[in-house]
């Protein structure tokens, strides 16, 4: 049964307050936790020089963050639906201080870098924060572009990938962590001034462990947990990976690398509204399986590892393009499949599905490389799983009507 939670006076004093305003406020701490959850990326191909690790363990110490960044959703989610926004942005941006300044200031060791890795995780779950505080906001018709818009949040991977290491290079390794430490903190600040739950926001009654069980034993939960670990997960395993596939697979030095990884993050931020947009427009399911079926095709060009230009670029930009539309398309079916009270918890859920999607691959793709010395069985496993996931979409929810929007 949901309730909804008492007048506060300052939300009450801020009700007229423009939804953009909010999705600006989410877009922003979405971004800066991000940042900080993709800071380890960069500086892998240093730590392994340094620390003398293996392909393996490399890949591992990168994909770590995302163990809590995925699994803290599911709670950080139905903790959402319970506080609110307003509370949850300023809590989990001040705590991600934490290990941002244990890495940057105390870690020495690799199991001190896996330590902190693992609690960097924590920036990760901003995003169960923001989908239902966002959805809240926003109408029906206009969720699917406003979602969107909060998701390109996830482009704080490429201000890591394109800032990180020239701030290294130019100021120490502990600058960048120092500075995301700091921006940090300014957020926390003022999220916690100026952020305001939507007065229609209802509260789902309910203990938590129940509320998690409820939302596991919804069928759409596990449905669209499936289809975001193709999409997202393989987003976040090219934004943490892709910079020591470059290196390895095509000789590139670190800074190009990381520029060029900054380059995929920001095509597959871009695409995420646009995603929004078009399902909007035509229907959520429309844009999943053709965005599924061109990500399969992209997989298989890109696993012949082809010349960088131009075969390459077109195959991992179009990844890029066909992910992140991925990213933005499941929360707009979500939006349309779930009642407001449990958006947060699904969204928990579905957004842990993603995160976990994007542990595995680099796993795969390092163990593959230091098996066979090249990529292609990692990259043909991605086409083969985006392939099942659209025929998935299509056979399970193209029957649903779409309504759509105007202009």
């Amino acid at each position: 049964m949901a309730t909804t939670p008492p007048a506060d006076p300052q939300t009450s004093a801020v009700s007229e307050r423009r939804p953009a305003t909010m999705l600006a406020l989410a877009t922003a701490g979405f971004t800066i936790c991000f940042w900080a959850w993709a800071l380890l990326g960069p500086f892998g191909s240093d730590y392994a020089e340094e620390l003398g690790l293996t392909s393996f363990q490399q890949s591992f110490l990168v994909a770590v963050p995302v163990i809590v960044g995925s699994l803290g959703r599911i709670p950080v989610g139905a903790m959402t639906d319970r506080f609110g926004a307003r509370v949850m942005f300023p809590a989990v941006a001040g705590l991600t201080i934490l290990p941002v300044l244990f890495i940057g200031l105390v870690a020495d060791s690799y199991p001190a870098l896996l330590v902190g890795g693992f609690f960097l995780g924590l920036g990760g779950t901003a995003f169960a924060i923001g989908v239902p505080f966002v959805n809240a906001w926003y109408p029906p018709h206009r969720r699917g572009l406003a979602l969107g818009v909060f998701g390109a949040g996830m482009g704080g991977t490429a201000i890591a990938a394109f800032t990180d290491v020239p701030i290294a290079d130019a100021w120490g390794r502990e600058a960048p962590y120092l500075i995301v430490a700091a921006i940090l903190a300014v957020y926390a600040v003022v999220a916690g001034v100026m952020l305001r739950d939507a007065t229609s926001r209802t509260v789902a009654a309910g203990s938590f462990a129940r509320k998690v069980w409820n939302t596991l034993r919804m069928p759409v939960t596990l449905q669209m947990s499936l289809l975001y670990a193709v999409g997202f997960g393989g987003f976040v395993a090219f934004s943490v990976y892709l910079p020591t596939y470059l290196v390895n697979a095509y000789g590139l030095d670190e800074a190009d690398a990381a520029f060029r990884t900054a380059g995929f993050v920001v095509l597959a931020v871009v695409m995420r509204p646009v995603a929004g947009y078009l399902s909007d427009r035509f229907g959520p399911v429309p844009v999943l399986v053709w965005s599924f079926a061109a990500a399969s095709a992209l997989a298989v060009l890109a696993s012949l590892e082809l010349e960088l230009l131009p075969a390459g670029t077109v195959a991992f930009l179009g990844l890029a393009a066909t992910l992140g539309a991925v990213s933005g398309a499941v929360f707009a079916l979500v939006a349309e499949l779930v009642e407001p009270p449990k958006v947060g918890s699904v969204t928990g859920v579905v957004g842990a599905a993603g995160g976990l999607g994007g542990f595995v691959p680099p796993l795969i793709m390092g163990g593959v490389y230091g098996a066979f010395g090249h990529y292609a069985v990692g990259l043909l496993l991605l086409a083969a799983m985006a392939l099942i996931a659209g025929v998935f979409t299509w056979r399970s929810f193209g029957h649903l009507r779409h309504v759509p929007t105007k202009g």
